[in-house]
């Protein structure tokens, strides 16, 4: 994967290799979660002609507790294996290269969606969604892990190039990282180095899974840029423990803020974060947040913000913005 490890082109910045498009929720899924002919055409349209060098699809719910929203894609069992196979096979025709991003909702769920309560690791509100969860067992944080391991391996086994794990948007191993939501008095509560232990052991079992020439990235909610939230300094402590476990990658978002920062609209408004990470890791760090414009891109990578550069909702409006980014 030598596109994540060296994305310089001849020792010269060229946007060419480093863009990236992050995963977007479309909603195309089927009911039950598999791969629908409108997902298959979608990704299919975004990445003709592989201007794109690495695509992540949309987060995909581990389990039925999981799951975020209706017709989310689900990586939950192996009958959805034909169907993410189908779909790294369309993106890997076009000339890209593609991950799929895996996911936990917690208690970015609701009711009507799990049939049940949603689940999170502290009985406290969830800032984003206003659910008041309920805390999860021990055991059931042991099942968790397992989920997450058998989605990666899924995801290996339906041929895509590689798996993020998402910790980011206030999902659920957000809300374990977060001060807001983790409120627990045992192991994986408390200090940092407890309350990204669930993050420590799923990246544990899931490098045991896919194995050490598959790579494993992991999205970042890296602020939450609210009083007595995630602080840029426990993401910098957090982020170099990540690299040590066996990430290869991060991709640097908000966390309880979502994919915004208050007040900021500047292209890559997540530069100052991500910048803040490099400093911190040798492995590739990606940076997303309303880029829609090639020299704000370009510029970006020239001031050594990050390694790639995502582009997302220009993509998602122009599905030729790479191929005209690619031509100036």
């Amino acid at each position: 994967m030598s596109y994540l490890r060296n994305p310089l082109k001849n020792g010269r910045i060229n946007l060419s290799n480093r863009l990236v498009m992050p995963p977007m929720a479309t909603s195309k899924a089927m009911p039950d979660g598999k791969v629908s002919q409108g997902l298959l055409d979608y990704y299919n349209e975004k990445s003709a002609g592989g201007y794109i060098s690495l695509i992540i699809i949309e987060h995909s719910y581990v389990s039925k507790l999981g799951q975020a929203s209706a017709q989310q894609l689900s990586v939950a069992d192996d009958t959805t294996l034909e169907g993410l196979r189908m779909l790294a096979s369309v993106i890997h025709k076009n000339g890209s290269k593609t991950m799929m991003q895996i996911n936990h909702a917690g208690s970015m769920t609701m009711e009507d969606i799990i049939k049940s309560k949603p689940i999170g690791p502290s009985s406290v509100v969830n800032p984003r969604k206003g659910i008041i969860p309920r805390e999860l067992t021990r055991e059931e944080i042991k099942d968790t892990i397992v989920d997450f391991r058998d989605a990666a391996l899924r995801v290996k086994s339906a041929g895509f190039d590689g798996v993020e794990i998402h910790s980011a948007h206030g999902y659920l191993l957000n809300q374990f990282l977060s001060p807001l939501t983790n409120h627990r008095s045992d192991e994986y509560g408390g200090s940092l180095l407890n309350r990204i232990r669930l993050h420590l052991e799923i990246i544990h079992e899931v490098r045991t899974a896919v194995g050490s020439d598959f790579p494993i990235l992991l999205r970042l909610g890296a602020s939450d840029f609210t009083d007595g939230g995630t602080t840029i300094n426990d993401s910098q402590t957090a982020a170099a423990l990540f690299a040590e476990a066996g990430i290869d990658a991060l991709d640097i978002s908000g966390g309880f803020s979502g994919y915004i920062v208050p007040g900021l609209t500047d292209q890559g408004y997540f530069a100052s974060i991500s910048q803040a990470i490099k400093e911190v890791v040798s492995i590739p760090v990606i940076l997303t947040g309303g880029i829609t414009e090639p020299d704000a891109a370009e510029r970006l990578l020239a001031e050594k913000k990050a390694d790639l550069i995502g582009v997302g909702r220009a993509i998602l409006a122009d599905s030729l913005w790479a191929k005209r980014a690619m031509e100036l």
